[in-house]
């Protein structure tokens, strides 16, 4: 299989890709063709037809997997493939691992990672309340392990948002060893539990598109609201821890421009906020550097502020021509 991220200019293929989108669109002249969204684990692309009832395009919806041929051309400084002919593949003809985008790291592994994590909160409360996500609530669980963290910019992959809550709890773990000041079992509790609305925000690949409640909301106030709902099934749960670890939550983006309902008002807020600010960054420039070339500017991106480029790569000989 040919994957969309090795696609280059002139290639011609005949491949199985899943439709993500699909729309019938018209030009200024008048003239019908259609606009695809082709999607694999290592890529999304355009596509267009051009003539979409001609015979060589069998019937297709958005989501199948559709078999492609067709020239691979550049428009606007990105990979288009022009369809010449179309079907939709067959069952057995494609491994559907083949077409979402995965964490790098191993699910059970990092599911495993996250239980241990739990039990070095010992506040009862707390514990009792990330046990009630982590532990016991299994449609919960499925959906957290499956979920990604972004539709675009950071983590938009299956597994995202597990592997950026565990990013975002070492961090932390750290913070509290740094800052003893920081309460440990609040701000450990509320990086864990700082994204769990996105399980309700954003649908599940291959879609992972927002929901209606995911644009009505968004996932810091279901956020909060899902921990309220699991907190009241625990007996005394202390109503000021409760509003402690809500607004750590409700705080988490720092700035009222950037979503949060409250700026930080605590210290472990604030910590919170820095470390879910960190990895969203670090992660945002690592996914838009990978695989580009040393000293090569990629232009601006928009999430990160500037036009930026991977390191340069130094050895001995570039240290001899400064001598």
């Amino acid at each position: 299989m040919k994957h969309l991220n090795e696609l280059t200019e002139g290639d011609r293929i005949s491949e199985i890709y899943l439709c993500k989108k699909a729309s019938r669109l018209t030009t200024k002249n008048g003239k019908e063709y259609m606009s695809l969204t082709l999607m694999d684990k290592t890529a999304n692309a355009d596509a267009k037809i051009w003539d979409p009832d001609s015979d060589g395009i069998g019937d297709f919806d958005e989501l199948d997997y559709i078999y492609v041929s067709g020239d691979v051309t550049v428009f606007n400084g990105a990979i288009q493939v022009n369809i010449r002919r179309l079907r939709k593949a067959d069952d057995g003809e494609y491994d559907p691992a083949e077409y979402l985008p995965m964490s790098p790291y191993d699910n059970e592994g990092m599911y495993t990672q996250l239980k241990n994590v739990t039990e070095t909160v010992k506040n009862p409360y707390l514990n009792s309340l990330l046990k009630s996500f982590f532990l016991e609530d299994e449609a919960f669980i499925e959906a957290f392990r499956k979920c990604s963290a972004a539709k675009t910019v950071h983590h938009g992959f299956v597994g995202g948002l597990m592997q950026h809550t565990l990013a975002v709890t070492r961090l932390c773990k750290f913070y509290t060893k740094a800052y003893p000041v920081l309460d440990h079992d609040l701000l450990i509790s509320a990086a864990l539990l700082h994204d769990i609305g996105k399980i309700r925000e954003l649908s599940r690949f291959p879609e992972n598109d927002y929901t209606d409640d995911g644009q009505l909301l968004g996932h810091i106030y279901m956020g909060c609201e899902m921990i309220s709902e699991h907190a009241k099934e625990i007996e005394n749960f202390p109503s000021k821890l409760l509003s402690e670890l809500q607004h750590c939550i409700l705080a988490h983006h720092g700035e009222l421009e950037f979503g949060s309902p409250k700026t930080p008002e605590l210290i472990e807020a604030m910590a919170l906020h820095m470390a879910d600010n960190t990895d969203a960054k670090l992660e945002t420039f690592k996914e838009a550097t990978d695989g580009k070339e040393a000293d090569k500017w990629l232009g601006m991106i928009r999430p990160l502020g500037g036009n930026i480029r991977r390191t340069s790569v130094w050895t001995e000989t570039d240290g001899d021509k400064t001598t």
